[in-house]
C-alpha cells in the first residue's frame, strides 16, 4: 500500500550532519488497522481500507459497527481507502506502521485547510481594493463583476466574497527528512495543510515516482 492515516503534530526544525537547518512538520502516522481488503475479482480494483484512531462504540452507527465487527476490529475514528500494490497481501485485522515509508524520499500529504469563515475578496483572493481617499465608497469591494447589456449576467467562477478555507488540499513532493519508525513519526520538509492535531493522509509521492521511472 502506498499510504497511511495520521495526525499533524506541529512544526519544528532539525539540523543535518553538515549543520544545515530545515523547517519540518512532524506527522504521527499510524499505526493503522486493516478493515477491509478489496480485490479486482470482487470489487473491480485492488485497495485496502485502513482504520485510524480509537472511538467509543456508542458514537458509531450500526452499519459502521457491523463493518468493523466483520473484520474483527475495534471501533476506529476514521476509515480511508488506499490503493494496494500488486502482489501485496494483507488481511483484515493486520496492523500497518510507519515502516512502509522506509527508503521513501518524498511523500504527498493530503489534509483539510483551516476554515476562515465568510471573507471578502481582499482577504480571500488578495484583491488590491479601491482607492482609500477622495470620497471613495469602495475601499475593499471587488469592483465591477459583470456587463449590463451583454451577456447581462455574472459569469460562473467569478472571484467573489464567500466561504474561505476548509478545503481538501494536497501538498505534493515533500522531502522526507527523518523517519522515526519506533515512534511512528515522519518529519517532512515544509508545511502541510490543516491545524495541529488535524487528520492527514500521507502517501508515497506519485509524481516523484513517475519521474524516477
Amino acid at each position: 500500500m502506498n499510504g497511511l492515516l495520521g495526525r499533524k503534530v506541529g512544526m519544528t526544525q532539525v539540523f543535518d550532519e553538515a549543520g544545515r537547518q530545515s523547517n519540518v512538520t512532524a506527522i504521527a502516522v499510524g499505526p493503522c488497522v486493516v478493515v477491509q481488503v478489496k480485490s479486482k475479482e470482487t470489487d473491480g480494483y485492488a485497495a485496502v481500507q485502513l482504520g485510524f484512531g480509537s472511538q467509543k462504540k456508542q458514537r458509531l452507527t450500526k452499519p459502521a459497527l457491523g463493518h468493523l465487527e466483520k473484520a474483527g476490529v475495534e471501533p476506529v475514528q476514521t476509515i480511508r481507502e488506499f490503493p494496494l500494490d500488486e502482489g501485496e497481501e494483507v488481511k483484515p485485522g493486520d496492523t500497518v506502521t510507519a515502516s512502509i515509508f522506509e527508503g521513501v524520499s518524498h511523500v504527498d500529504v493530503i489534509g483539510t485547510t483551516k476554515g476562515r469563515g465568510f471573507q471578502g475578496v481582499v482577504r480571500r483572493y488578495r484583491f488590491g481594493g479601491g482607492r482609500a481617499t477622495h470620497g471613495s465608497g469602495t475601499h475593499r469591494g471587488p469592483g465591477s463583476i459583470g456587463m449590463k447589456v451583454s451577456p447581462a449576467r455574472v459569469f460562473k467562477g467569478k472571484k467573489m466574497p464567500g466561504h474561505m478555507g476548509n478545503d481538501r488540499v494536497t501538498a505534493q513532493n515533500l522531502r522526507v527528512v527523518q523517519l522515526r519508525g519506533d515512534e511512528n513519526v515522519i518529519l517532512v520538509e515544509g508545511a502541510v495543510p490543516g491545524p495541529s492535531g488535524g487528520l492527514v493522509m500521507v502517501r508515497k509521492a506519485i509524481k516523484k515516482a513517475a519521474k524516477a521511472s
